[in-house]
């Protein structure tokens, strides 16, 4: 009877079904699964404003108030200005995506101190679609 020289593959075959097996059960054990039953919300959208105010924080850390720039100190007298001292109107606040999150804390600090709390953050919505995400309803600075 003569030597077979090819590799005998079962015990690897039985090696690798027990391992499948064992993945196949410890993998849904290390998922993490909180349980939350969120509460449903019926409020209704908000209109937006005919002029809304945009504050937009450039990436050389300058503010803007619409297309004007201003300096940090003339914000109050200027966001008085614009909505005619309505300190209950919605401030729409961008940013350029280099600024960092502590000079956009301190620009919301800004408007805190000036009495404007109505604070919308400005973002670009993913669609989902892929390509360029599409803006909500402001131009990226």
């Amino acid at each position: 009877m003569a030597e077979v020289s090819d590799i005998n593959v079962t015990p690897f075959i039985d090696v690798i079904l027990v391992l499948l097996i064992i993945f196949m059960v410890a993998a849904p054990l290390s998922t993490v699964d909180v349980a939350v039953d969120l509460p449903v919300s019926n409020a209704q959208p908000q209109a937006r404003p005919d002029t809304p105010v945009f504050l937009t924080v450039k990436g050389d850390l300058t503010l803007a108030l619409g297309n004007d720039t201003l300096p940090r100190e003339a914000l109050q007298a200027m966001l008085d200005q614009r909505t005619n001292n309505d300190r209950q109107q919605r401030v729409f606040l961008r940013a350029d995506g280099a600024v960092a999150y502590r000079e956009l804390m301190e620009v919301m600090n800004l408007l805190r101190s000036a009495g404007y709390l109505k604070i919308a953050l400005v973002g670009l919505e993913d669609t989902g679609q892929g390509g360029a995400p599409a803006s909500s309803g402001a131009s990226r600075p």
